[in-house]
């Protein structure tokens, strides 16, 4: 059985969006159409019909309920694993934590600075990254730990500058230290180099060693590696005993929140997952004919993604998975999706609805449904049990805006 969305339902479905919620600026749409000399799709009425898998068809019966879920959670996880991002492999052989820095009186006395390399070997091979970190105050012995959310960094490390001579609105420190929660950091290239020639000369070589040579069509590249380093991050939160590591969101911008994405289907321990404008490859459904498209990003960034998903390229209905199922593997966790009302390329409204097609698994554990004609308005967050969504005026970026809408969440979701 599947989730068939017909011709006739999209064209309900366009009723429903002019007369309440979301909707592309016309202008925009325009704008981009003949910017991308009209290679790409973005008018709704062309998206056509498409043909979602049912994340709760196992393989013998229909999942009904939490138990059997765990069986066809392993299922999808293991499908997205050959034909999406590859195999991570576990801990190293060895691993280590390292204090760089610890500063008890960081942002003029409202936080501790502490500043983590951590370090792997693997056989004679070695690697090294670094996690910043900020927890509320300074160190108390009554005090009690504090839930946390990491950051998975695509950007310029100025953005998580430890020092604060320069702030940034993508990584807002101070602002998540004043509603009581520690903020982290890591720098994805530290894992994995973000360049399609070099994305193995990090952590990938700790394990295979020579950065040459063919691969089987299930390896892991740059995005399996950079969720990596957010288990390894969560390794070192849960040695920590001012971080509550049973409070811990995983967060990512755009390529960093499709790594969060899977981060969070593969390491049961974040409690929160935030994907922020994470589009194709992330929390946009791959099968919806809108803004980027499978063959566009495995040619553009061949890196991120195990080689098997390249051979989907122009017919994606042949994928055994589409992005609401690994939506659905944060279940029975917390999930948080955000776009923005200029970012297109992303397709906002396809982000919204993998939200609402997860919908079946979150009901496993009582959470009501969210229907696909329910997107919200803009800055209108929506939240319905362990999910929520918003959709930000702007372009594609991670501002003070969303992170107070993710601590708002995460003030209902991680809440004792």
């Amino acid at each position: 059985m599947s989730v068939v969305v017909p011709a006739a339902a999209l064209a309900a479905l366009l009723v429903a969006m002019a007369q309440a919620g979301w909707e592309a600026n016309p202008r925009l749409v325009q704008q981009e159409t003949a910017r991308q000399k009209n290679v790409f799709n973005y008018e709704e009425s062309q998206v056509g019909s498409f043909d979602l898998p049912d994340p709760l068809a196992a393989a013998r019966s229909r999942v009904r309920d939490p138990k059997a879920w765990a069986a066809r959670r392993a299922e999808i996880r293991e499908l997205f694993r050959q034909h999406v991002y590859g195999r991570s492999p576990g801990k190293p052989e060895q691993l280590r934590f390292e204090v760089i820095e610890r500063n008890e009186r960081a942002m003029e006395g409202a936080a501790t600075l502490e500043r983590i390399a951590v370090l792997s070997s693997q056989q004679n091979r070695t690697h090294r990254f670094e996690l910043t970190v900020f927890l509320p105050g300074p160190a108390s012995p009554s005090g009690r730990p504090v839930p946390l959310l990491l950051l998975l960094n695509n950007r310029p490390a100025t953005n998580t500058d430890p020092s604060r001579r320069e702030k940034s609105g993508f990584w807002p420190a101070e602002q998540v230290i004043a509603r009581g929660y520690g903020i982290a950091a890591l720098q994805v290239g530290e894992l994995a180099p973000d360049d399609k020639d070099r994305f193995r000369e990090g952590v990938i070589r700790l394990f295979e060693g020579s950065a040459e040579g063919a691969r089987p069509g299930d390896a892991w590249a740059a995005l399996a590696a950079w969720g990596w380093g957010a288990s390894r991050a969560m390794d070192y939160f849960v040695t920590n005993p001012r971080i509550d590591a049973s409070r811990v969101a995983v967060v990512g911008h755009s390529r960093g929140g499709k790594a969060a994405l899977w981060a969070g289907a593969e390491d049961e321990r974040f409690a929160l997952v935030v994907s922020n404008e994470s589009g194709e490859g992330g929390a946009a459904l791959t099968r919806r004919n809108y803004g980027e498209t499978l063959a566009r990003i495995t040619e553009s960034f061949p890196h991120w993604f195990a080689g098997n998903y390249r051979a989907h390229a122009g017919r994606v209905a042949s994928l055994p998975v589409d992005q609401h199922m690994l939506l659905s593997l944060i279940a029975p966790r917390a999930l948080y999706v955000a776009s923005a009302d200029e970012d297109l390329w992303s397709d906002p409204r396809g982000e919204f609805l993998s939200v609402a097609y997860s919908s079946p698994v979150f009901a496993l554990w009582g959470d009501r449904a969210i229907e696909p004609a329910a997107m919200p308005a803009l800055e209108q967050p929506l939240i319905s049990g362990r999910r929520g969504y918003h959709i930000r005026r702007g372009p594609h970026n991670l501002t003070p805006y969303d992170w107070d809408r993710f601590v708002d969440f995460a003030d209902r979701s991680l809440r004792r």
